[in-house]
């Protein structure tokens, strides 16, 4: 009995017949269109080989892997740690595939006649460059060619659960990652995103997104395409955290705003930016960093719930005026604590919050001479805890000019944090 209740037991965990598909120069595929993606099954490897050239090919995700099994699309890098690049422009999809959309992406997830149509699941897409999925390039698909639309995405998720997209290069697009609101449980790590945008466009962004359940780890973010207003982080979810990475440049670091969709879920009302390192460039678009809420005129479906905001560490490289924070309505509110704020032009050129909403700050390290509003006449929002925190000129970070901002042995800001707020759940507690 014991033998006859075992093995079944196994045949369940284990996937059978899972396949590896090896792509690339000397291996049994040699382009991407080979690969049989309406195929794929739970536990199912497709490992892309570089080489000199990209591949010039684009495709759609739209299988299920398992937790114990996903299906992954893994880049196997040259031997300087390249990674193996798929480029929009002039791409072939693979003929048995049939899929829309596809002007909206080089690769996508989501959303498809052959394959079947299905919520993809378990899917791991990870090491590899994805780039030029925008105006004025082209690619070939099931209607001949066509043109990529001004919003394209190097990654476009329609829809997915349990996606996770790590170790990419996504730029040279519309938008460097697009995620749409059917999607849930999706995981954004160790990516470098940059260089996307549209001219003259304020729509398209390094990233934009709306799922339930996000979390940024460990990206690398850099500026937009030159002449591209964008913002970097653009975001609309449920459950959405943000979390050490280093954001650079963008009409916004950070665009937090609404997707009514969710208002009635408990987790749109939490939001969780902790231990990132953001850096506001001299003359870059918008001067605030961070905008919490919503934008579309709509405050019922806006956020109107809580940002924690602590231990990160921001810069700002303006000679003119810096806006830590915008709340869009007064029905928002932040926690800020533990953060280092450091304006290079001075202390009085930071004011933490613009028109609207409550900010609460207590613990943080800014350069003395912030204000709590630069038009106070105008607030109808509050900034309390003012006294709650330390002021001083130079924080004492080791190289401040060159972005190493690792605090020295003597720095005012070491061992100086205060308690977190108490709802932050454990796994989000920093020591």
């Amino acid at each position: 009995m014991l033998l006859r209740n075992t093995i079944p037991a196994l045949l369940v965990a284990l996937p059978l017949l899972a396949a590896d598909y090896e792509v690339g120069p000397g291996k049994p595929l040699a382009e991407l269109e080979e690969v049989p993606w309406e195929r794929l099954e739970a536990g199912d490897t497709v490992r892309i080989h570089w080489r000199e050239s990209a591949y010039r090919s684009k495709f759609v995700l739209c299988r299920q892997g398992t937790e114990e099994a996903p299906i992954r699309i893994l880049g196997v890098p040259g031997p300087d740690n390249q990674r193996p690049v798929l480029d929009g422009r002039d791409a072939l999809t693979r003929r048995e595939l049939n899929y829309w959309g596809e002007e909206r992406g080089v690769v996508k997830i989501g959303g498809a006649n052959q394959p079947p149509d299905t919520t993809p699941a378990h899917i791991v897409l990870a090491g590899l460059e994805i780039r030029s999925a925008r105006e004025p390039f082209a690619f070939q698909g099931r209607n001949g060619r066509a043109d990529y639309r001004k919003n394209a995405a190097s990654v476009f998720v329609e829809k997915g659960e349990h996606i996770v997209l790590r170790d990419l290069v996504l730029h040279d697009s519309g938008n460097g990652l697009f995620v749409s609101p059917e999607s849930r449980d999706i995981l954004v790590e160790g990516c470098h995103i940059h260089g996307n945008g549209v001219e003259g466009s304020i729509y398209e962004h390094n990233s934009y997104t709306q799922a339930r359940g996000i979390t940024f780890q460990h990206n690398r973010y850099g500026p937009l395409r030159q002449g591209c207003p964008g913002n970097n982080l653009k975001d609309r979810s449920a459950g959405l955290v943000v979390r050490y990475n280093w954001i650079e440049g963008g009409n916004r670091q950070l665009d937090l705003v609404d997707g009514p969709v969710y208002a009635g879920e408990p987790a749109y009302r939490t939001t969780l930016v902790y231990g990132n390192i953001l850096v506001e460039p001299d003359g870059e678009g918008n001067r605030q960093i961070v905008h919490y809420g919503g934008d579309s005129g709509k405050p019922a479906g806006y956020r109107q719930g809580v940002l924690h905001f602590y231990n990160n560490t921001v810069v700002s490289r303006r000679r003119d005026r810096t806006t830590l924070l915008r709340l869009s309505s007064d029905g928002e509110r932040a926690d800020l604590r533990n953060n280092l704020i450091f304006p290079e032009a001075g202390g009085k050129t930071l004011e933490i919050l613009s028109t609207h909403g409550q900010a609460d700050l207590r613990g943080n390290w800014l350069r003395a001479g912030w204000q709590a509003s630069f038009g106070l006449s105008a607030l109808s929002g509050t900034v309390n805890g003012v006294k709650d925190n330390l002021a001083g000129d130079l924080p004492g970070v080791a190289d401040a000019a060159n972005g190493d901002w690792r605090l020295l042995p003597d720095s005012p800001c070491r061992n100086a944090a205060i308690p977190l707020h108490p709802d932050i759940p454990e796994e989000h507690r920093v020591t």
